[in-house]
C-alpha cells in the first residue's frame, strides 16, 4: 500500500514523541491511518537502565529504520519518533564516530516528510535520556547541516501545545494534497486575460492613460 512516512528530527526535550503521538491521535479522528512509531533508543534505555555504547549504535538505528518499514506496509501515513539519522547524528556528537551517516541518510531520503522540532520549547529533564540545554543547540546545528548538505528537505516545526501541533498538521496536509493540486493542475485551463485590441498585459495602463489625458 502507498504510504506517507513523515519523520520527526530534533534535539532532545523539543517535544518530539508528544508532538508525533498528538498528530497521529489527530488525523485518526480525522478517518485517516496513521501511526506513531516509537523511538527504538528509548527502549533500549529504560531495558538496560543506561544509554547504548558506541558499538550498540548501529542496532539501535537498524532497528528503527525496520520499525518504520514495518508501518509503513500497513498503514497510510507513519509518523516515526525518530528516524536513524538521529542515531548518526548522536553517534557523531558523542563518540565523534560518522559511520552510521551513510546508511541513516539514504534511508532518511525515503521519507516523504520531515518535520525539524524547533528549539523554542523550555528543557525539561527525562531520565537517562537527557544530557543537559547546553548539548541541544550543537545538536540542531548537526541535524540541519545534515540536511542541507545532503539536499533533504525540511520544515521546521515551532510553537506550544495546539500551535505546535497545527504547524506540523498543515505541513503533512500539504504533502497528502499533493496529488489533487497536481491533478487540478493538469486538468484545469490556464485563465487568461484578452481586451479588445491586443493581448498586451500591459494595454489596462495604456487605457489608463487614455482617460487620465
Amino acid at each position: 500500500m502507498s504510504s506517507h512516512v513523515i519523520a520527526l528530527l530534533g534535539a532532545e526535550s523539543t517535544g518530539k514523541t508528544t508532538l508525533a503521538r498528538e498528530v497521529a491521535r489527530v488525523l485518526a479522528g480525522r478517518g485517516v491511518d496513521a501511526v506513531m512509531v516509537p523511538e527504538a533508543l528509548r527502549e533500549f534505555c529504560l531495558q538496560h537502565d543506561r544509554t547504548p555504547l558506541q558499538h550498540e549504535q548501529a542496532a539501535i538505528a537498524a532497528e528503527q529504520t525496520r520499525r518504520i518499514h514495518e508501518a509503513a506496509q500497513g498503514h497510510s501515513v507513519v509518523l516515526a519518533d525518530t528516524t536513524a539519522l538521529m542515531t548518526a547524528i548522536y553517534s557523531e556528537f558523542i563518540f565523534d564516530d560518522r559511520s552510521l551517516y551513510e546508511t541513516a541518510l539514504r534511508d532518511h531520503a525515503r521519507t516523504d516528510l520531515t518535520l525539524l522540532t524547533s528549539l523554542d520549547l523550555a528543557w525539561t529533564a527525562d531520565g537517562l535520556q537527557r544530557d543537559g540545554p547546553h548539548v541541544r543547540e550543537p545538536v540542531d546545528q548537526l541535524i540541519r547541516q545534515a540536511l542541507q548538505h545532503h539536499k533533504l528537505p525540511y520544515n521546521v516545526v515551532a510553537g506550544r501545545g495546539v500551535a505546535r501541533v497545527q504547524h506540523a498538521l498543515s505541513a503533512i496536509e500539504h504533502l497528502m494534497d499533493a496529488p489533487q493540486r497536481q491533478l487540478r493542475a493538469a486538468t484545469s485551463p490556464r485563465w487568461r486575460w484578452y481586451c479588445d485590441h491586443c493581448d498586451d498585459g500591459e494595454c489596462e495602463q495604456h487605457g489608463l492613460g487614455d482617460v487620465q489625458g
